[in-house]
């Protein structure tokens, strides 16, 4: 893969080097006020002690930012354009900036960890997107970015996805946790979890992805790009579950930067 990201590449860019992109990165929008937001909250964060704790800083500053679909630029027949953008995001791409920003200690690791979240390698290609939340929980356990919560109650379901026009139909195993179970063990939950609701319609794994936010009180938040809300927001996690029947759920757990260096 001659965009791939290489452990040379990949670790020369964390120690302060610049990795090599396969494609220039598309700044949409407002491109140097975009790298001057990113570098500032890449600044404000960089002295809190966990990552956890950066993505709760990160993403609290991205509050209110308006919703917008359809943002990143590739199809099967269109080039894929490497996209960069802070000022609009789905729920996707929202957890995605927030955690490469959460997980770069200077702005210069910004779009090395972009990279390597969004697209299976860092290869940047329209196949090797992760298309599918299972596609981006998969390869982000498998980049050592995230590893599975693994709650009491968890059991592991296979679904066929068609969904997705151009990839084909594919059987995928998901780990999940029932909404009940979820609830029953909210004390093990931290800020910065990541947790994607399961999608009951025919052909799609996931129907919404976000963070999770434990307040000062105990009270469980889903802090969220929402299209129905048409911004990025912070809401009461259970009630969210229950205004969109949500029956199970995924969940991941970010992990400190310093083990990413196994990255190959």
């Amino acid at each position: 893969m001659s965009g791939a990201i290489t452990r040379r590449n990949f670790l020369a860019t964390m120690a302060g080097g610049v990795a090599v992109l396969a494609s220039g990165p598309a700044w949409a929008g407002r491109a140097q006020p975009a790298r001057q937001r990113i570098a500032s909250l890449i600044g404000e964060a960089a002295t809190v002690l966990t990552v956890a704790q950066r993505i709760d800083v990160i993403s609290k500053a991205l509050i209110g930012s308006p919703y917008r679909g359809h943002t990143l630029i590739g199809s099967p027949r269109r080039a894929e354009r490497f996209v960069l953008r802070d000022d609009v995001f789905d729920c996707v791409t929202f957890c995605e900036t927030v955690l490469a920003a959460a997980l770069a200690r200077e702005p210069a690791q910004f779009e090395t960890q972009l990279r390597l979240i969004r697209y299976k390698d860092g290869e940047i290609d329209w196949r090797a997107r992760n298309h599918y939340f299972s596609d981006w929980c998969a390869n982000n356990v498998a980049n050592h970015v995230c590893r599975k919560l693994l709650l009491p109650g968890s059991e592991t379901i296979d679904k066929r996805l068609t969904f997705m026009r151009g990839l084909g139909p594919r059987q995928v195993s998901m780990t999940v946790l029932s909404r009940d179970a979820l609830i029953d063990n909210r004390a093990l939950l931290a800020t910065g979890d990541i947790i994607g609701f399961l999608s009951q319609r025919p052909g799609l794994d996931y129907f919404h992805t976000g963070f999770v936010v434990v307040t000062g009180e105990g009270r469980l938040m889903l802090r969220h790009a929402a299209k129905s809300r048409g911004r990025v927001l912070d809401q009461p996690l259970p009630r969210f579950l229950a205004d969109n029947h949500a029956q199970a759920v995924t969940l991941l757990r970010v992990k400190e930067p310093a083990t990413m260096a196994s990255v190959t």
